[in-house]
């Protein structure tokens, strides 16, 4: 299993504060059946997290990780907030994607809106070989009271990303009812954890991906699984069979 999107590095956003915590949540990774991870401190919020950092403490834990032989690789990344000079800082080399050829970028909106600027930012990004893939739509306060606002940006060729502790009910009924229909409707493509910590924004991969497999069957785990693997190889990835909810 592949986690597009954790915060696991030490000491450099709000995720674990110690090496001693990331390696904590690495077993539970390893348990849970992940075997690798992408790590995606947070950019361009409250947090700045300059490539060339980045790439030190993926280098740093991974070899802590390799000491203490825990079975899990580690790729670079960001969690990248959206803003309007963002193709500024990516044409200056500021940015890291999730993959080895520089196309998907996990883009993170603000929680209470949708920007009136993402859907011209997002299609510059199209125009530029760039695929954002949205995350945690499913915790957007606009995806949330229309989620069909989704689908202009499937159509343009972006792709969304739920959170596993959505679907596992962590954060309540209805975000759990809306991240199944989601998952229904296709209009997210990959699961990931967003785990922060072990002590109140864990994993949930295991779970989610049981709740998934029970109710949309088999099939649609598999395509996630593939999904994945194929953003991390820099291989295209579309949205497909996505649908409105009506």
């Amino acid at each position: 299993m592949i986690d597009l999107h954790c915060h696991i590095l030490p000491g450099v956003d709000d995720g674990p504060k110690t090496v001693k915590e990331s390696v904590a949540m690495a077993e539970e990774a390893v348990r849970q059946g992940i075997t690798h991870i992408l790590c995606t401190p947070h950019h361009n919020q409250r947090f700045t997290n300059e490539k060339a950092d980045v790439l030190l403490a993926v280098e740093d834990l991974q070899k802590e990780f390799d000491r203490q032989s825990i079975p899990l690789t580690l790729f670079e990344g960001q969690e990248v907030r959206i803003k309007r000079n963002l193709i500024d800082e990516i044409k200056s080399d500021k940015i890291l994607f999730a993959d080895v050829t520089d196309r998907y970028l996990l883009a993170e909106l603000p929680t209470n809106s949708i920007p009136e600027y993402t859907e011209s930012l997002f299609y510059e990004l199209r125009q530029m070989g760039i695929v954002p893939i949205i995350v945690h739509p499913e915790r957007n306060r606009g995806f949330q009271e229309s989620p069909n606002l989704l689908l202009p940006y499937l159509n343009m060729g972006c792709l969304a990303q739920l959170t596993a502790p959505s679907i596992a009910g962590v954060y309540g009924k209805q975000i759990k009812k809306l991240s199944e229909t989601l998952v229904e409707h296709r209009l997210v493509q990959m699961i990931a954890s967003d785990a922060h910590s072990r002590k109140d924004r864990d994993f949930y991969m295991e779970k989610a991906y049981s709740i998934v497999e029970k109710k949309f069957g088999t099939t649609v785990i598999e395509e996630m699984d593939q999904v994945t693997r194929d953003i991390i190889n820099g291989e295209q990835v579309h949205a497909k069979d996505f649908r409105p909810i009506v």
